[in-house]
């Protein structure tokens, strides 16, 4: 079950998602969801938004780590956050493309959202843009139309790679098209993100986008599927379609408030022991094995492919 994405050697191509403020659901946060991908020997993703810095994450010792990238309209605070990610020893960039603005998220917008008075953006915090303002909708929203860039563009992947020697994936691509268009600008991998489907109501799943994403990509990066992965039954079905492994974000913040790094663990362990015999009962003795004979999609039943391939 071992792997190597972009030459880091993993237990499992089980990796975890960017999720932010994860000090809302446990007072541990970021640190025990760290400590747990640690010792499960596989990936964290640290949010930008994180209630705990890239330094207090690499604090808990060693481990495969990779950043989420925001783009802020202050390219300063992007510089000096990459430069101080790559310092603490991340390894990888996931630079989030899909959040011009943020999407309508009633809840947020009902509640109108700000972080706890006790939490900060903690990689924001000497920045002065570590807190939320109280607003008349959601403060998230807020915070996003006055801080990110919304005129984020293929030439900032360029811009990136010239000030760090990180890689850098692109995560919230379920196009084709722009499955190409990554590959053309020097992208190391691509992420097939929706944002856990809260940017924009009637998106694809993303288990329905990877297809095409992987054969707009032609073989040249890998692709990795983020989201709706709940069962070791869909990692199976995601590298049947040509993922190279998967993110989860929801399981994550779930186990982590219902029992902190225990917790995280239990559901890493879950999942590669669902992902384990999915395997053994598919006839695979290795990841290698898992073809694409293996899964039946809707669009096989019909007899059609996905469009735009």
């Amino acid at each position: 079950m071992t792997t190597t994405i972009l030459g880091f050697k993993l237990s499992m191509p089980i990796m975890i998602s960017p999720t932010a403020m994860q000090k809302m659901a446990h007072p541990d946060g970021e640190y025990a969801t760290a400590r747990a991908a640690s010792a499960a020997g596989t990936i964290m993703t640290l949010s930008s938004w994180a209630t705990s810095s890239v330094e207090e994450v690499a604090s808990t010792g060693p481990g495969i780590r990779f950043f989420q990238l925001y783009v802020y309209k202050d390219r300063k605070v992007v510089e000096q956050l990459v430069r101080r990610a790559e310092k603490a020893g991340f390894k990888a960039i996931a630079l989030t493309v899909d959040t011009p603005r943020l999407g309508r998220r009633e809840a947020d917008i009902k509640n109108r959202f700000v972080l706890p008075p006790n939490l900060t953006l903690k990689n924001f915090e000497g920045l002065d843009l570590g807190k939320m303002d109280q607003a008349n909708d959601s403060g998230l929203a807020s915070y996003v139309a006055g801080q990110i860039d919304r005129t984020l563009s293929w030439k900032d992947v360029k811009w990136l790679q010239s000030i760090t020697t990180m890689p850098i994936l692109v995560k919230g691509v379920i196009t084709a098209e722009d499955s190409r268009l990554a590959v053309e600008n020097g992208a190391a991998g691509i992420i097939v993100s929706n944002h856990g489907a809260r940017q924009l109501d009637y998106v694809p799943a993303t288990i329905s986008a990877l297809e095409e994403v992987v054969k707009g990509a032609g073989g040249q990066i890998p692709v990795f599927l983020d989201g709706g992965v709940r069962r070791g039954t869909d990692v199976f079905k995601a590298l049947a379609l040509g993922a190279a492994g998967v993110f989860i974000g929801r399981p994550v913040v779930f186990s982590l408030a219902v029992a902190g790094e225990a917790g995280v663990s239990n559901v890493l362990k879950m999942l590669r022991d669902e992902f384990e015999l999915t395997m053994a009962l598919s006839g695979c003795n290795s990841l290698a094995d898992i073809t694409r004979n293996h899964v039946v999609t809707e669009a096989d039943k019909f007899g059609v492919m996905p469009s735009r391939l």
